[in-house]
């Protein structure tokens, strides 16, 4: 099996599918360093060229997340895109949640950490991970391209960034690819698609199973491991988990029309929404490498992809953050 390419915005050019290195060090329990590596290479033996990994996912061992990644491509690496993230401060107390800090100091700091980290002399896409509002987004948009001009950089990316911030960055130094969470529960960004797309930007597509919802293996919250995310995630709370998973069990019987599993259903739909689009999804099991990578070549029936829109009109059930971190094209776009 050998997954198709899509060009995104300013010449990039990555397999319809990427691997997000995330659950792999934080927010979804307890991981094994091995097979993380192994699902990573098992990736690229398919076919898939794109990884994403970001400072944030280092946690409480820094560069963690980004060495695991560097370590898994060493012997492909300059047959695979590697993006990873800035947009936080670190060092500061995160107990009530991470504090972003994009200046442009900080920005170059992260970026030679991350170079260090991933063993690598360039960085293929950076993304800002959180728009910053103390920090003008035409400044941000600077730094990265003075880092793309010293050859450390090689495209800009921004994530869960609204039409107004993409357009004043994009005039100050090309905007190849957005990054933000859609899925069939979530669906909120089809309000920005219309401004990439008029500005030739490609879109990343994270949490493309809903978190893990759309993986057809759902339990309660209450039933997670220590440190899950899903353990406060609102979708998984009593009253919205009951609603969503009757949701998925009406999906799954349409996936089962389209002859797919819903994980690799959830993923075709996506990559039908358009060529722009590129979902990565999440495991750190190869086996699941290959079921989602089946997705690549499915094709759906128009009339199935309208159902999915019958069952859940606007998405999932429950907010997809706790109140008060909104991402900058909900809070003001």
């Amino acid at each position: 099996m050998r997954i198709e390419r899509r060009r995104l915005g300013n010449g990039l050019e990555v397999s319809a599918l990427g691997l997000g290195t995330m659950g792999m060090t934080m927010a979804y329990g307890p991981a094994d360093d091995v097979q993380s590596i192994a699902t990573i290479r098992h990736a690229y033996d398919i076919g898939v060229t794109l990884f994403d990994t970001a400072e944030l996912y280092n946690g409480a061992d820094p560069g963690s997340n980004e060495r695991l990644l560097g370590d898994a491509v060493r012997g492909f690496r300059d047959e695979v895109v590697v993006a990873t993230k800035f947009g936080y401060d670190m060092g500061a107390d995160q107990s009530a949640g991470a504090k972003l800090d994009s200046r442009p100091e900080r920005i170059r700091t992260v970026v030679e950490n991350s170079l260090r980290y991933l063993d690598t002399d360039r960085i293929d896409v950076l993304y800002q991970h959180r728009v910053d509002p103390r920090i003008p987004i035409e400044d941000v948009a600077g730094a990265v391209g003075e880092l793309v001009e010293a050859g450390k950089v090689l495209h800009f990316g921004l994530s869960e960034a609204g039409p107004d911030i993409v357009r004043r960055a994009h005039s100050v130094h090309p905007v190849t690819v957005l990054q933000s969470e859609y899925s069939m529960f979530e669906r909120g960004v089809e309000a920005v698609l219309p401004v990439l797309r008029e500005l030739g930007i490609g879109f990343v597509a994270y949490s493309p199973l809903g978190r893990g919802f759309l993986s057809g293996a759902v339990k309660s919250a209450d039933q997670y491991a220590e440190g899950d995310m899903r353990q406060w995630d609102p979708r998984w709370q009593p009253g919205n988990f009951e609603r969503n998973a009757d949701a998925v069990r009406r999906l799954a019987v349409v996936a089962e029309e389209a002859g797919l599993s819903l994980p690799q259903f959830a993923l075709a739909w996506l990559l039908n929404e358009g060529t722009d689009i590129v979902p990565i999804f999440g495991t750190r099991d190869p086996r699941r490498v290959d079921e989602n990578a089946a997705a690549a070549q499915a094709t759906i029936a128009r009339a199935l992809i309208g159902r999915v829109r019958e069952i859940l009109p606007e998405g999932a059930f429950g907010s997809r953050y706790v109140d008060g971190h909104l991402p900058d094209w909900e809070r003001d776009s």
